[in-house]
């Protein structure tokens, strides 16, 4: 079981892309907020709210934590998956034997794809200007 009491805070870092989520977590009713605002205010549609407390259900713990996060970079679906990741690791650290489940989902690992950075010479990341023969 966990060793936590009611009253402690857990700290966490989550990220994705360039996206950073910072988190606060502690037992309570349930009530989240994504840079002061509620998450469901932050995420426009329901498909990033849910990807965003994806772990929190994963750990059958919904209405049970209250969660203040502070995000910044990227974009709307990296801040999403930046708060899963925060959430997914102040979980572990509010109770350690939710890892395995938090990691057979997938929410422990950093995702390390980024956007890959434009070179000189090139119109792109990839793209090759057209070659002409003649």
């Amino acid at each position: 079981m966990s060793t936590a009491t009611d009253s402690d805070t857990f700290t966490a870092v989550g990220r994705r892309k360039t996206s950073v989520a910072r988190i606060r977590l502690s037992r309570g009713e349930g009530k989240i907020t994504v840079n002061g605002r509620a998450l469901n205010e932050y995420f426009p549609t329901e498909m990033l709210a849910k990807r965003a407390t994806r772990p929190l259900e994963t750990a059958e713990l919904v209405g049970q934590i209250d969660a203040r996060f502070l995000v910044e970079g990227g974009g709307i679906v990296g801040q999403a998956g930046a708060v899963s990741h925060a959430f997914a690791r102040a979980l572990e650290k509010l109770d350690p034997e939710l890892r395995p489940a938090l990691k057979k989902m997938g929410f422990i690992t950093r995702d390390p794809r980024m956007k890959e950075r434009k070179k000189s010479g090139q119109p792109g990341a990839r793209k090759r200007f057209q070659f002409s023969k003649r």
